[in-house]
């Protein structure tokens, strides 16, 4: 697997362990993770809102741009680099559009909600609080386009998610 994949899905779908499962798979790659941009604003950050359209919409599509060129500057240089992050909805294909390199594979990780919820439940971090994950699951569901590999990893080990994306690797070809 060369060039760039993105791994995507809601908060507690699995992208982090997934991504860095797959990375340490892989002979040369790189995990960018797409929330340490967000983490790096020291002052002024945003954090996004269901009903949020202003500053911190602008800085999630900033994280976008600058996951991306890293994730284009590590593919130049000969790193399958696996990105991670919640893009949902039309950022989806707008992410897609940020990748200069190719391939460009999409991963969305799917899970049923109640996986997610029990997840959630076992993690240290809170990635929900005024997100719920019914909502978070129907707009990736309802509003996400229907590009790259989709897989329910509901009943799945990570190790079992990383096997399934490398047995069907082409099928995440954008």
């Amino acid at each position: 697997m060369k060039g760039v994949v993105l791994i995507t899905g809601i908060m507690a779908a699995g992208k982090s362990t997934v991504a860095q499962a797959l990375a340490e798979r892989l002979p040369r790659s790189v995990h960018v993770r797409g929330d340490l941009f967000r983490r790096m604003i020291v002052n002024g950050r945003a954090d996004m809102t269901p009903d949020d359209a202003g500053e911190a919409a602008r800085q999630l599509r900033l994280r976008y741009r600058l996951a991306a060129a890293a994730a284009d500057l590590y593919a130049d240089e000969g790193f399958t680099a696996i990105v991670q992050d919640v893009v949902l909805g039309e950022d989806l294909t707008h992410f897609v559009s940020l990748v200069g390199g190719r391939p460009l594979r999409v991963v969305v990780l799917a899970p049923d909600p109640a996986a997610v919820e029990r997840r959630e439940e076992g993690r240290p971090k809170t990635g929900y609080g005024a997100w719920t994950v019914a909502a978070l699951d129907d707009a990736l569901r309802n509003g996400t386009p229907r590009i790259g590999l989709w897989l329910d990893t509901s009943s799945q080990t990570p190790a079992e998610t990383v096997d399934e994306i490398l047995a069907r690797r082409d099928e995440a070809l954008i």
